[in-house]
């Protein structure tokens, strides 16, 4: 299973931002899909992720400002991001879990906010 982010960058505070993730490869179907950040100096922590039955969670640091929506036909998630703030500066991570419990990580995209 391969993962592929993309969309992340610099981005001034206030600004908006659009990260993407597409699954490829064998698995099974995909249960959750998600994404983490990880901050310099700090643990991994969990931004978003939504089941296939489009539950959604939100790290309380994000709610009313992120949304993450998934394409199931496309197998892809995205993270709409915004009124970004520095405190989100962070690698950006997707993670999946196939119904069989299979979990996967994409490379990581980098999130730099700062004026």
């Amino acid at each position: 299973v391969q993962l592929q982010a993309s969309g992340g960058g610099l981005v001034q505070p206030g600004g908006s931002l659009r990260l993407s993730c597409a699954a490829s490869g064998s698995f099974f179907s995909i249960e959750v899909m998600g994404w983490y950040r990880q901050a310099p100096g700090k643990q991994r922590e969990l931004v978003a992720h939504i089941t296939s039955g489009a539950i959604t969670t939100y790290v309380d640091s994000t709610k009313g400002r992120f949304t993450i929506s998934r394409d199931n036909a496309k197998n892809t998630v995205y993270l709409q991001m915004n009124r970004l703030k520095p405190e989100d500066t962070a690698v950006y991570y997707c993670n999946v879990i196939s119904t069989s419990g299979g979990r996967y990580w994409g490379q990581g995209t980098l999130v730099t906010v700062s004026s």
